[in-house]
């Protein structure tokens, strides 16, 4: 069940030519790829381009209807893989995933495809996850691309040049037999706008076609002598001929020449921020017409030197606007003006930030401080005394006025009761070395839970515990489990009690399905390790937007769904294997846990953690709620609250939790000033702080409400028979109370 549903959207895609489209960036990269004809697609969901494989599968009728094929990939690797299908046969097809992780994963089919070269067309297109909007590490896709002599286009994020850039990408890797990557930033994927649509069309040559006529070409396999052949058919053949395509069909663009002599160079990613950023410096006006000559560099790479040239000859200087670091683009433009003695100075990072996302703040900075330097700044004029406007008083910053929260679970999450029970059995057994792992399981290490030493890779959790496997000398196994301490009573006694420790490993079902079944669990089997590795288990990749994998219990009409995590771990051999179904079961999963740190079993011990995904849950279970209240039919939610009265004002259940539905409120007791614990509205009645409540002894402060809506006749008579009973005992209660009073 994906995060969003196009299924209303996606009936856009059948507007012909002269019909205007009107959507977000991601609707129009598959329209253009409709309107290109592909022949097929594949790919990994991840951001910023999750929502282009969810509209990919909800608009497979139409896709079927042009007979494209549409891969939902295991992983990158799989999905650039799928390209080899351009290598031999006219077949234009694309692929998506996201970046940089991505290309780091799928770098080995992507690699033997640049080298062998393609007929077809083949287009990656790529989420460039960078900034601050970001999720993964802090790269850039443009290293991959010189490494691998792979052309990267880089559109201006507006609707008209991201579709021109999918038709001239595969345009682009045909007159040049090179894959291209179309690089696609967060705003990009998800900026609206328009632009008057093509008509869709069918491959010329399909699947079918290849299939039937199979084709051989022994050159354009990676193997020695042909791959030194293909390095130096890049420079020679590959590359002039995807210059000349860049050149003949204006994919870089000029705007403003002869409007000054300076100039500014900018990828065309960060094209809106600079027009936007000359505007506010008054050097544009508000529709990007700019008094500063800009080149905007569509094509990130290969650099087009006679381009460049022309650009900057009779120019003092030339600022080159280039996000993250290393300044590659910078590099080649320095040496290209030096080998062709321009004059022209050459800024960049010296006036801009060194690494990190050119927002519009940081660009205004260096913007500023180039233009100030060559005296094209207009000096700005202070209105007259009498028209000055009012004097604006400073606002706090953020940081002094709203308190920081870190990132963390969802109301409800079924991971949090995971690594509750993960701290309940630490004060038994001490602390032990957690291998972390991509996924929403990650907000772990995080507080309250503070668990996870390191991250590695997607699925890479139980091979990051890997070197962690020492095996403990003869009859100094772990110990038996012991009764949890008193509370209060230091941990560090049991902790010396345990002569040797397992290391644990977390990775979720997504990541255990993209490469953790081989890279971990089959690595511990063949390796021996005695660790623990802990699958969550939530029915979908939750963290990329909730879609479908092979243990996914959903019915899936075009999937095949309902493959136990479990019959897989066993089938690698496995031998201590546990699955708990219910996560919210906290007492159960810290005794689970505590079994598989300190059986004496050898060999890995997995230990599989199911429950659905609270949010994907909520999504299916509250509009069928809302129908059957409509409908008059009894409904009952349940909530959970705190008795004021009773708690005790410690807050370990918030400690222990972390769920954002649990806060505090001011004590009702006079006498007592402790913040009493209370839950808020936003409560799903997962029932997790009660269950903390229970298994870590605390205070009995909790309850649990049922919320009935259109109650029956029974609901209404045992309502009125509580209400009476319990005013009845309150009635007695304050009588008691004014008898003692004196």
């Amino acid at each position: 069940m994906a995060e969003r549903s196009f299924v209303e959207e996606v009936k856009k895609l059948r507007l012909g030519a002269g019909e205007v489209f009107r959507g977000e960036g991601i609707l129009a990269v598959t329209k253009a790829l409709l309107e290109s004809g592909v022949a097929y697609v594949a790919g990994y969901q991840g951001a910023p381009i999750s929502h282009l494989m969810d509209v990919l599968a909800d608009a497979q009728d139409i896709l079927g209807e042009y007979g494209i094929r549409f891969e939902n990939s295991a992983s990158e690797a799989t999905a650039a893989a799928t390209l080899a299908a351009s290598v031999n046969y006219p077949l234009r097809g694309a692929v998506t995933f996201k970046s940089t992780v991505g290309t780091n994963v799928a770098s080995d089919a992507l690699a033997n495809l640049a080298s062998g070269g393609v007929t077809g067309g083949a287009l990656i297109v790529v989420g460039e996850d960078y900034g601050e909007g970001s999720s993964i590490m802090q790269e850039r896709s443009h290293a991959f691309a010189m490494k691998s002599q792979i052309w990267l286009l880089d559109p201006r994020p507006n609707l008209p040049s991201i579709v021109d850039a999918v038709k001239h990408g595969f345009a682009l890797s045909e007159a040049s037999h090179t894959p291209v990557m179309l690089q696609l930033r967060i705003r990009a994927c998800h900026v609206h706008g328009e632009f008057v649509a093509g008509d869709n069309r069918a491959p010329a040559f399909t699947l079918k076609d290849a299939m039937e006529n199979p084709k051989r070409d022994v050159s354009r396999i990676v193997l020695p002598p042909a791959s030194f052949v293909h390095e130096q058919e890049k420079v020679r053949d590959r590359w002039p001929a995807a210059v000349r395509y860049i050149e003949e069909h204006g994919l870089n663009e000029f705007f403003g020449e002869g409007t000054s002599d300076i100039g500014i160079i900018v990828q065309g990613g960060s094209y809106n921020t600079l027009v936007r950023v000359l505007e506010r410096l008054g050097m544009a006006d508000v529709y990007g017409n700019s008094r500063v000559p800009l080149y905007v560099m569509n094509v990130a790479y290969p650099v087009v030197d006679s381009e460049v040239l022309r650009f900057c000859e009779g120019k003092r200087a030339v600022l080159m606007v280039e996000e993250g670091q290393p300044n590659f683009i910078e590099q080649n433009i320095a040496l290209l003006l030096r080998q062709a003695g321009l004059p022209a100075a050459l800024h960049g990072k010296d006036l801009l930030p060194m690494a990190g996302e050119y927002t519009a703040a940081e660009l205004l900075k260096g913007a500023r401080a180039f233009l100030e330097r060559y005296g094209e700044l207009q000096p700005v004029t202070p209105p007259p005394l009498a028209v000055q406007a009012p004097k604006v008083i400073p606002l706090k910053a953020l940081n002094d006025s709203v308190q920081g929260r870190p990132p963390g679970f969802c109301t409800g999450c079924p991971e949090r009761p995971i690594f509750t029970a993960m701290k309940l059995v630490e004060r038994e057994l001490g602390p032990h070395h957690v291998s972390a792992d991509i996924g929403c399981h990650l907000f772990s290490i995080l507080p309250p839970f503070n668990l996870g030493n390191t991250t590695m890779g997607y699925g890479l959790g139980a091979a990051g515990a890997a070197a962690f496997n020492v095996p403990a000398p003869a009859g100094d196994g772990p110990l038996p489990s012991r009764p949890a301490p008193p509370r209060g009573a230091a941990s560090e006694a049991s902790v010396g009690a345990v002569r040797s420790k397992r290391a644990i490993s977390v990775m979720g079902d997504g990541g255990f399905w993209h490469n953790g079944l081989t890279s971990g669990i089959a690595n511990a089997v063949f390796n021996r390790s005695d660790n623990l590795t802990i699958v969550v288990d939530n029915n979908y990749t939750s963290a990329t937007g909730g879609q479908d994998i092979l243990s996914s219990t959903a019915n899936n009409p075009t999937r095949s769904t309902g493959h136990a995590i479990e019959a897989a771990v066993r089938g690698v051999g496995v031998k201590w294997v546990r699955t708990m179904r219910n996560t919210y079961d906290l007492a159960g999963m810290r005794d689970a846990l505590r079994e598989a740190l300190t059986t004496q079993s050898k060999g890995p011990k997995v230990l599989i953690a199911q429950s659905e995904c609270m949010l994907n849950k909520q999504r299916r279970e509250k509009p069928l709620q809302r129908k059957a209240v409509a409908e008059g039919k009894r409904v009952v939610r349940e909530r959970f609250g705190i008795d004021s009265d009773t708690c005790t004002g410690d807050h370990s259940c918030i400690r222990l939790s972390g769920c954002p539905s649990l806060s505090i409120k001011p004590n009702p007791d006079p006498l007592r000033t402790d913040p009493v614990a209370t839950v808020l509205d936003s409560c799903v009645g997962c029932g997790l702080c009660g269950e903390v409540a229970h298994a870590a002894v605390l205070c009995p402060s909790f309850y649990r409400a049922q919320i009935v809506s259109n109650p029956s006749r029974w609901d209404r008579l045992r309502q009125r028979l509580r209400s009476a009973v319990i005013s009845h005992l309150q009635r007695r209660g304050a009588r008691a109370r004014e008898r003692y009073a004196f």
